[in-house]
């Protein structure tokens, strides 16, 4: 696509409902799809972030997207999101635009991007996630404030429910937006970078929750940084770096030449997290093989 189709596209993108023909990679069609990527590029100030990215991801699967320091990782999942303008490219839910689907996704940014001085308490934050249902101008009913209230309960947080959201550590602040994905009951999750910044319970507790997700069918695309976890917490792994180096299986993916392409001479801890998932079974737990 030339430069001049591209600043086209931008300027129509939200105006135009994409098509939805074709399969991805993986064989998977814009309406099976959770979520469904089709020759997206995205700059900002004229520079590429993204570029002709393709992508489809099953569904019921964890999802790490992991690459290294502006891959795109972020702008990945706020382009689906309709958050930064597109200069080509259709991004799509469940064969329709995230416009038409928005009530099937849940959103965790990340937590530098929040405002934290805004004066609300934890359940406020919880209820904002049922806002489709109440209306933004209805008040928040008794059913709806318990319903919130069992989400925090979902990630241990019920004994905070009044807290002032700046009052909360950097752990409960993540537990919180959890709480208000899980009240919007979605069926495709979004996480940008949810482990950073955590202490290890709200880490260990992170990790039960996206199993339980899982468990239900829900397909959650996580943005991750630490690859020495990604065997452990991911199935599937999107492996990028303005483009899509790898997409599948973490066992067929997650592997040392993949990881190379991916980040190149700025990868440190790659043969750590190699190891952790190729583990010989052969040699004692926690032996590390003498490599020559």
């Amino acid at each position: 696509m030339s430069s001049m189709q591209r600043s086209t596209a931008m300027n129509n993108h939200d105006s135009v409902e994409p098509s939805s023909s074709g399969t991805g990679a993986n064989g998977l069609s814009a309406e099976s799809a959770p979520v469904w990527i089709h020759d997206l590029t995205v700059a900002y100030h004229r520079k590429p972030v993204l570029w002709d990215v393709n992508l489809a991801v099953p569904e019921g699967k964890l999802i790490a997207v992991v690459g290294p320091n502006g891959a795109g990782k972020t702008t990945l999942i706020k382009a689906a999101l309709d958050l930064v303008p597109r200069a080509s490219g259709n991004v799509m839910i469940y064969g329709k635009s995230y416009e038409r689907q928005r009530h099937l996704v849940g959103y965790v940014p990340q937590r530098e991007s929040v405002d934290w001085d805004f004066p609300v308490n934890a359940l406020d934050v919880v209820a904002m996630g049922l806002y489709r249902k109440i209306g933004w101008i209805s008040p928040v009913s008794r059913r709806y404030r318990e319903k919130a209230m069992e989400s925090l309960e979902k990630v241990d947080m019920t004994p905070y429910a009044k807290r002032q959201i700046s009052q909360l550590s950097g752990g409960q602040q993540q537990r919180v937006f959890l709480a208000r994905a899980l009240a919007q009951d979605a069926r495709v999750y979004m996480m940008d970078e949810p482990f950073v910044g955590v202490d290890v319970a709200t880490e260990r507790a992170i990790v039960a929750l996206l199993k339980e997700l899982k468990d239900a069918g829900k397909t959650c695309l996580v943005v991750h940084h630490d690859l020495q976890t990604v065997p452990n917490y991911f199935d599937y792994v999107v492996l990028l770096n303005m483009r899509v180096v790898a997409h599948g299986a973490t066992e067929d993916v997650f592997t040392e030449e993949n990881l190379k392409k991916t980040y190149g001479g700025k990868l440190t801890l790659l043969s750590d997290a190699v190891y952790e998932f190729s583990k010989d079974p052969r040699l004692p737990s926690g032996t590390k093989e003498t490599h020559q």
